[in-house]
């Protein structure tokens, strides 16, 4: 009984040896901490959120960035009896680089319009926030052209954050 048992169980350490050789290796999953997926840079003491809001608005439009919405959820919330932090979304876009990456691939569609966030913490600090677009610029294959305006456009946002931070135009 002692043979069979042990024939049998070499029998299988064989069969699944030889089926996990034929098996394609499993896919490589890189898992990031979500913090390095953002960006995030508070805003100077002294600056308020108005006067951020008034810097990014000015750079944007100079830096060639048109805002394409702003959602102002706390204060959309407290129309409607809600307490909450301060909390505003701005979209920007420029809309030739944007067909342009799309007519490459529609998946950057899913990206657009850039988003930056003014978001209050529970110590009253202001932060702006976006997406780390160094990630997706690194990682993805994109023709010289596309690249150049993809660095484009994150240099723009980051212009954008780094003067509503200062608050200076």
């Amino acid at each position: 009984m002692k043979t069979i048992t042990a024939l049998l169980a070499t029998g299988l350490l064989l069969v699944t040896s030889l089926v996990a050789a034929a098996e394609p290796k499993p896919p490589i999953i890189e898992i990031y901490d979500i913090g390095q997926t953002v960006v995030k840079l508070s805003l100077q003491e002294g600056v308020s959120p108005e006067d951020a809001v008034e810097a990014m608005l000015s750079r944007a439009a100079e830096v060639n960035m048109r805002q394409v919405g702003r959602l102002q959820v706390s204060k959309e919330l407290k129309s409607r009896g809600v307490e909450s932090r301060h909390l505003e979304i701005f979209q920007f876009c420029n809309p030739e680089d944007a067909a342009k990456m799309v007519a490459f691939n529609p998946i950057y569609a899913a990206y657009m319009p850039c988003r930056i966030a003014l978001v209050e913490d529970e110590n009253n600090q202001f932060w702006l926030l976006t997406l780390n677009l160094d990630i997706l610029i690194n990682k993805v294959a994109l023709p010289d052209d596309l690249r150049r305006i993809a660095t484009s456009v994150n240099g723009a946002i980051l212009e954008i954050m780094s003067s509503a931070s200062t608050g200076e135009f």
